[in-house]
């Protein structure tokens, strides 16, 4: 399955050479008050108030500056995905030593993980040893990267958009392929236009045509996958072990007929490759790239892993990945603490879908029913992000009477059920009517969302996950977007933010616990209503010192695991620039609330 990003993302994977757990804040020693000196002022702590404030102002604004996409955030529209651990048919669990697997240097004992078979799972990773949270798992390079589903025209090298100003784009002297420019640093490299492929469609005569049609980016990574026979046996021989499933997939006949339209008879006539790449060859590959690459980079790529793609899947993870933003290198780490023995996972779907969609995607995509947890519990651990409300009472909730069964009937259930049923079918028509709706509406619209959530309070649950979807947008609309900029918001609509995102926070303790990337983004914009709030209760003599320092604590916690959480990502990423401005904005805190605590 395409593994990458989740919500988000979600998605892309961070910075490979990144300690675990580098976020934690180094202790600072007590502030030292003169015997008999008096402590700040109420009008200096005011003073250093406005400070902390202007702070938290400019902290949120740095995701916007550093050009946070609102739309791609929102957990229920998008998000990247890993492969797919389908049913096989393997021999009974027992540990092994894969020869295809790398592990690096390390000496048995400080593996991360071993290898398990399964008849249910095929080959799967498990914790060797107990894993600490943040630590890393796995930190490898792709055997190979190349376009997922471009459309525009897109550089081969570095994966840049090429923008179509009205000028003929610069293109490969060799083979004529589109590239951002003569001296782009992906030419001629293995991990961009590297010089296999440019020979094998400059003898394809490529060169004296005209522009490739959009659809043929759809073949390139295929292309490269084959390459590697040649080019690089190695990464050939790991790339085979992958699983395919065609014989799943010869049974899904708009599929296989798409594969062989715009992949196969691409490269075998257009790009007259009969002779070197069968059709059952490429149509294995095409199965590969489907059931374990990874979504990387921001520019609509894909990538297969040499380890990564033995990751089980689970409908809550208790992984976290990233990818490095220059060289593609994957980095696994633990979300939380893993057990020796534990399977370790990562989500192949959106982890803030309801079952019917995951469970939907994963069968159509993955190839498989998946039957975890959260899946088999129709409250999805207490979250209800499913639930609807019974329109026959008052308190109910409409819930799926065997959530395993996609078509099992929905009754209303809880302490005050009523017993009302409606059918799987109009449930599942009235989910994708609110959803067409919310996919029309502006994701930078706070208005608009509002009146989304307002319109559907009587329908949705409010841990939905179409809710939870609008609420996720909100939650980075309020402080940033014109209009709702941090000093502009009422202390109404600064309530509202934090109240959305403790709402959002607790869901995601639940769905993607420990150090993800969705909590440790939510915590950081849940400090500034925190923060601004309790200043103005202070400046206004609401709240007395004693209540101050209790909520500025508060912040201090929300910053602390954010800037641990952001910490982990990429440097030069969005998120890893907001974990450097809650690092700053953490060591201000800290100052000012040791002054309060004087008072």
């Amino acid at each position: 399955m395409n593994k990458g990003r989740k919500h988000r993302r979600g998605g892309r994977n961070r910075h490979k050479g990144k300690a675990g757990g580098g976020g934690e804040a180094a202790e600072e020693p007590e502030a030292e008050v003169e015997e008999g000196a008096g402590g700040p002022t109420v009008e200096e702590t005011a003073a250093a108030a406005a400070e902390a404030v202007d702070a938290a102002s400019n902290a949120a604004q740095v995701a916007a500056s550093a050009g946070v996409s609102l739309q791609q955030s929102q957990p229920a529209r998008t998000e990247t995905k890993p492969k797919a651990k389908a049913p096989s048919t393997k021999t009974a669990d027992r540990l092994t030593d894969d020869p295809g697997v790398t592990e690096g240097l390390m000496l048995p004992e400080e593996r991360a993980f071993v290898v398990k078979n399964s008849d249910i799972m095929g080959r799967y990773l498990v914790a060797a040893r107990d894993l600490e949270p943040g630590e890393v798992i796995i930190c490898e390079e792709p055997l190979v990267v190349g376009p997922s589903q471009a459309f525009k025209p897109f550089c081969l090298g570095c994966y840049q958009r090429i923008e179509d100003d009205g000028r003929p784009a610069f293109r490969c002297e060799r083979c004529g392929w589109p590239l951002c420019g003569r001296a782009c640093r992906g030419a001629g490299a293995a991990g961009g236009h590297s010089a296999a492929e440019c020979s094998a469609w400059a003898a394809a005569g490529l060169r004296g045509r005209g522009p490739p049609a959009p659809l043929a980016y759809q073949a390139v990574m295929a292309l490269r996958c084959l390459l590697l026979r040649d080019a690089r046996p190695d990464a050939w021989r790991r790339l085979s072990q992958m699983e395919s499933h065609n014989e799943i997939r010869r049974k899904l006949p708009e599929l296989w007929r798409h594969n062989q339209a715009v992949v196969v008879e691409r490269i075998r006539e257009d790009w007259k490759m009969a002779d070197r790449f069968t059709e059952d060859e490429i149509h294995t590959v095409c199965g590969i790239l489907e059931v374990n690459s990874f979504e990387v980079g921001q520019h609509g790529t894909r990538a297969l892993f040499p380890t990564a793609f033995l990751l089980a899947h689970d409908c809550v993870p208790n992984t976290s990945h990233s990818d490095d933003t220059d060289d593609f290198s994957l980095t696994v780490r633990a979300a939380h603490a893993i057990k020796r023995g534990q399977p370790i996972t990562l989500s192949y779907a959106y982890t803030l879908q309801g079952t019917l969609k995951r469970r939907e995607h994963l069968r159509e995509s993955k190839f498989f029913d998946c039957a975890c947890a959260r899946c088999a519990d129709a409250t999805e651990l207490g979250t209800q992000v499913s639930a609807l409300k019974c329109p026959k009472c008052p308190r109910g909730f409409l819930l799926s009477s065997a959530p395993l069964d996609a078509h099992a009937p929905w009754r209303c259930g809880g302490a005050a059920a009523c017993g009302f049923v409606l059918d799987a079918h109009s449930v599942r028509l009235l989910v994708d009517r609110i959803n067409e709706e919310l996919e029309t509406v502006d994701a930078n619209d706070v208005r608009a969302l509002e009146a989304f959530l307002k319109k559907y309070r009587n329908v949705l649950h409010s841990h939905h996950y179409l809710a939870l979807s609008a609420k996720h947008s909100l939650a980075q609309l309020y402080g940033k977007a014109q209009g709702y900029t941090i000093h502009e918001l009422s202390d109404e609509l600064l309530a509202r933010k934090r109240d959305i995102c403790r709402e959002l926070v607790r869901v995601f303790d639940v769905l993607e616990p420990g150090l993800t990337r969705l909590r440790g983004i939510c915590l950081y914009e849940l400090h500034a209503p925190l923060l601004i709030l309790a200043t103005r209760g202070f400046e206004a003599r609401a709240i007395a010192p004693k209540e101050l320092a209790a909520r500025l604590q508060e912040v201090v916690a929300c910053l602390e695991e954010a800037a641990r959480i952001l910490a982990l990502e990429p440097d030069t990423s969005t998120e890893g620039i907001m974990g450097q401005a809650a690092a700053d904005a953490l060591l201000r805190m800290r100052d000012w609330h040791r002054a309060v605590d004087a008072l």
